[in-house]
């Protein structure tokens, strides 16, 4: 006679709940989209809680409604729409400047340790100048026409890229590299068909950030000697006091900058998409 002996056999655990706000946890697009606007309305009400309520003088600070009003009266009486593409062209004209030298330059560096060792020493140098103190050489060399603030952007942008984009490719998997060696490929095909394709999506995300950085300069560039653009209309609304106008051109930067900067994602992510698999 047999006898069957049962074992038991234990019992897979649950599955642990996550916390909503657990560290790396993602969330959803539509999560992400109403946190990122609850704060704007979070900040909204503060502000005119503050404003409208009488505890902030409106000469230092105007209240949304009033900010409203005058951005309304420089686009209807102003032609703000002027300064704004202007502004608009200064930073682009001097970013696309900065990133075609920038970009090769980097690759350069980032792919030939001889050209980095040539020149780091002074790019690390230059990228500590803040552009702001070219301005006075730059007036005299360039004026106080356009040439002269698209040279402000290049140079704040320019040794930033430089740098970042030759780390992105001095970080090249060498085991890719020996892989194209042993399948023949020579220096120039290392380079093209490895380190460039390996390294574009973190070179298109480093020209993202720079162009965030960009927006900065270009204020500085059009607060001395220029009669067009946000940083000019800026600089008059502040020697009348008027904080609704400089409220708002510092709102419509960021806005620009903001659709600048979804546009460069959504470019990334159609270019490289590969990169995320």
């Amino acid at each position: 006679m047999s006898t069957t002996t049962a074992v038991a056999v234990p019992a897979a655990p649950a599955p642990r709940r996550r916390r909503g706000l657990a560290p790396l946890e993602p969330v959803s697009a539509s999560a992400k989209w109403l946190l990122g606007l609850g704060f704007f309305v979070v900040f909204f009400a503060v502000w005119a809680f503050f404003t409208l309520g009488g505890y902030v003088s409106p000469t230092f600070l105007a209240s949304p409604i009033t900010m409203a009003e005058e951005g309304w009266k420089l686009f209807t009486e102003f032609n703000f729409i002027h300064d704004i593409g202007m502004t608009v062209w200064r930073v682009f004209g001097g970013f696309i400047l900065a990133a075609v030298v920038a970009v090769p330059l980097g690759i350069a560096m980032g792919a030939h340790k001889g050209v980095e060792a040539f020149f780091e020493p002074f790019v690390s140098f230059c990228r500590y100048l803040p552009a702001s103190a070219f301005i006075p050489l730059l007036i005299l060399w360039a004026g106080l026409g356009e040439l002269q603030k698209l040279l402000v952007i290049f140079i704040g942008s320019v040794f930033q890229i430089v740098l970042m984009v030759a780390v992105t490719v001095g970080a090249a998997r060498k085991d890719l590299v020996e892989a194209a060696y042993t399948l023949g490929a020579d220096n120039t095909g290392i380079v093209r068909r490895v380190l460039i394709p390996g390294a574009a999506p973190e070179i298109a995300e480093t020209l993202r950030l720079v162009l965030g950085w960009a927006w900065t300069y270009v204020i500085v560039a059009e607060l001395i000697g220029s009669s067009s653009g946000i940083g000019h209309m800026i600089t008059d609304s502040q020697a009348l006091l008027n904080t609704g106008q400089i409220i708002f051109g510092i709102i419509v930067i960021g806005l620009i900058g903001l659709v600048s900067d979804f546009a460069f994602k959504a470019l990334n992510r159609r270019l490289f998409g590969w990169s995320t698999l």
